[in-house]
């Protein structure tokens, strides 16, 4: 028994010493940890889920690796008109990483806050045709807004923006928009804005589901939408991700997506390629509306038809959506666009004329 304490008493003595070296290299890692970064700074940072971030207004947008100038532009418009703290989730392809990073960095972009996320474009298998007559709409980022609960996302609201839109308002106007119960997203309508009335009617642009669907497929019908009902585009909204989680909008949205493989419902030649038709379907009576005024768009389908220049100087927010692009050329309103142009350090995003 003698012998069986004086192994116990040893075995006590080496757990405590184990415990102290334990404790030891724990405060020693801590001790030269370096300091949390501190998001004021600026750059690319890791934000905490359960970290406070009530007083940053989050956006995503989209950076491909062809149109990456556009995206920079974009960023640029935002943080120049806005007071607020703007954090970017800038959604890109693997390829696309570094580049996008790189283009931060080296510019005067260098101090913004923002998460570059990486989107896995094999969620589309099965969801998406391939089709010749407008190909730039079904490139995957276009359906990234589909997908904002499934990104790395660590806000309950965020601004969803296209990357060919000139924000000249305070952003955090248009984050700060009131949400009616129920719910999860506002967008402007196609038929709020009189002034553009106009421009649509001279370039042939639909402003209602009429031009977005296929009313003679039986599918279309089933859903009990008026043809003549004002459409939406999606390509500037507010969502807020609680209540799209909750109504599984993705889920929505994917639906449609399968059943337009299947039964071609929809089309990118029709007006809104292949990404506006499931948003109009599975949001049509369940969105708000937001100020026409922070969505001014159809910019970008006529190189002639122009909006009165003191009309766009109220604009909050500038949409060249359609083939003409500020940054090809020819395009109208292009100088709007270019004052907020950041050069790429790479050279291999060019300004055409």
């Amino acid at each position: 028994m003698s012998l069986l304490r004086k192994i116990n008493r040893v075995l006590l003595v080496l757990l405590v010493v184990m415990v102290c070296l334990l404790l030891h290299s724990t405060l020693l890692r801590a001790s030269t940890r370096p300091p949390p970064s501190d998001h004021r700074k600026g750059g690319a940072v890791s934000l905490p889920r359960s970290q406070d971030m009530d007083d940053v207004v989050p956006v995503v947008i989209c950076a491909s690796e062809e149109r990456l100038g556009a995206t920079m532009a974009t960023i640029n418009s935002i943080i120049s008109n806005s007071d607020a703290r703007v954090f970017f989730y800038i959604v890109t392809l693997r390829d696309a990483v570094k580049l996008t990073r790189r283009y931060i960095e080296k510019t005067k972009l260098k101090g913004i806050l923002y998460q570059l996320v990486e989107f896995n474009p094999m969620v589309l298998k099965g969801k998406v045709k391939p089709d010749s007559s407008r190909p730039d709409l079904l490139h995957p980022l276009n359906f990234v807004r589909f997908y904002l609960p499934l990104l790395d996302i660590h806000h309950n609201r965020v601004i969803y923006l296209d990357d060919d839109v000139i924000v000249q308002g305070e952003i955090k106007d248009l984050f700060n928009v009131r949400l009616k119960p129920g719910h999860a997203a506002a967008f402007a309508t196609d038929c709020d804005l009189p002034i553009t009335h106009e421009m649509v009617r001279s370039i042939g642009m639909q402003t209602t589901y009429m031009g977005f669907l296929d009313f003679r497929k039986r599918e279309v019908q089933d859903l009990g939408i008026n043809p003549r009902d004002c459409s939406f585009n999606p390509g500037v909204f507010v969502a807020d991700m609680k209540e799209w989680k909750k109504q599984k909008i993705t889920k929505q949205l994917e639906k449609w997506m399968e059943e337009n493989f299947r039964q071609n419902i929809y089309s990118s030649a029709m007006a809104g390629g292949v990404a506006t038709p499931p948003m109009l379907i599975v949001f049509h009576g369940r969105f708000t509306t937001l100020d026409p005024l922070w969505h001014v768009r159809h910019l970008g389908w006529s190189p002639d038809a122009r909006y009165a220049d003191s009309f766009l100087k109220d604009a909050r927010l500038l949409h060249w959506n359609g083939p003409f692009k500020p940054w090809k050329g020819p395009a109208v309103h292009a100088d709007l666009w270019q004052r907020w142009f950041v050069p790429d350090p790479s050279r291999r995003f060019i300004l055409k004329s």
